[in-house]
């Protein structure tokens, strides 16, 4: 007897659900409490990481040279993340996500979306034209666009990648998805109350900044449909911003966006989180 095509294709995805590992069969469960375990699991990574990385190169030693200087930052802020990226690739391959992370969405965007993208690259083309780069120097400028690439990569590939799809496998619904996704990423940022000296108000200020910031990157997710351009958007931001805060460039016009960028990704993440609320739900309701 022929076997039916619909048998078939049943068996075969029966076999698939069957030859998952527990391990991969937790994470495709999805999850906003998954989500949490995962973030929480790679900030200690992160953070063990960095220590072991301040062990083997100490600051202002031989290798590492001045604080703030080109190999400074790529040991002290871009080595830490570099190993942290390849502990979230092997943990992608682990859980057989690494390909669909990069999948083309099929969730799509809307054009009032694209405003989100336009706000941080206005913000990040001001921080570049209002830049000393000749006091900065070639080298330091190298290593801080060579550092914004795994920074982008391992931020958005653990909030906008991991997080958002363990939400979706859930079932939850966009706006679900989009706090969440934010949320996270701004909690991540909590850590510096106790890694940096900055103390609570600034760490505040900066925990509002990045779940706006995260909400503008999910909107680039959804307008664009592809994870590489929140990273790509991602790591232009992060370098621009801190070469102008390090060596900026007096008198220049562009400066006063740089300046405020802060309060600008805040007003444009409420704003267009407010926009987004409403979106979703008339999108809901059509979809009933």
């Amino acid at each position: 007897m022929i076997p039916n095509p619909e048998q078939i294709g049943t068996s075969m995805a029966e076999s698939t659900r069957h030859a998952a590992t527990g391990w991969q069969r937790f994470w495709n469960a999805g999850g906003w409490w998954r989500a949490v375990i995962l973030a929480a699991g790679y900030y200690a990574i992160y953070e063990l990481l960095g220590l072991l990385v301040g062990l083997v190169f100490p600051d202002e030693g031989t290798v590492r040279g001045a604080a703030g200087s080109a190999m400074d930052v790529f040991i002290a802020i871009a080595l830490p993340i570099i190993l942290a990226s390849v502990v979230l690739v092997i943990f992608a391959i682990s859980i057989g996500w690494l390909p669909p992370l990069f999948a083309r969405q099929t969730i799509r965007g809307r054009g009032w979306m694209w405003v989100a993208i336009a706000i941080v690259l206005v913000i990040n083309a001001s921080a570049l034209l209002s830049t000393n780069f000749e006091d900065a120097g070639l080298p330091l400028v190298a290593s801080w666009l060579f550092t914004g690439l795994f920074v982008g990569f391992a931020e958005e590939v653990l909030t906008r990648g991991f997080v958002v799809n363990l939400m979706r496998k859930a079932g939850r619904g966009e706006i679900a998805v989009a706090l969440v996704s934010s949320g996270i990423f701004a909690a991540l940022h909590l850590g510096n109350l106790f890694t940096t000296a900055q103390g609570l108000t600034t760490t505040l200020l900066q925990v509002v900044y990045t779940f706006c910031f995260g909400l503008c990157m999910y909107l680039a997710l959804r307008v664009t449909g592809n994870l590489i351009w929140p990273i790509l958007l991602h790591a232009s931001t992060d370098p621009t911003l801190s070469l102008h805060e390090e060596h900026p460039l007096g008198g220049n016009p562009f400066s006063i966006i740089a300046a405020f960028s802060t309060y600008l990704i805040v007003a444009t993440g409420v704003i267009l989180l407010i926009v987004f609320l409403v979106s979703e739900r008339r999108r809901a309701r059509r979809e009933l």
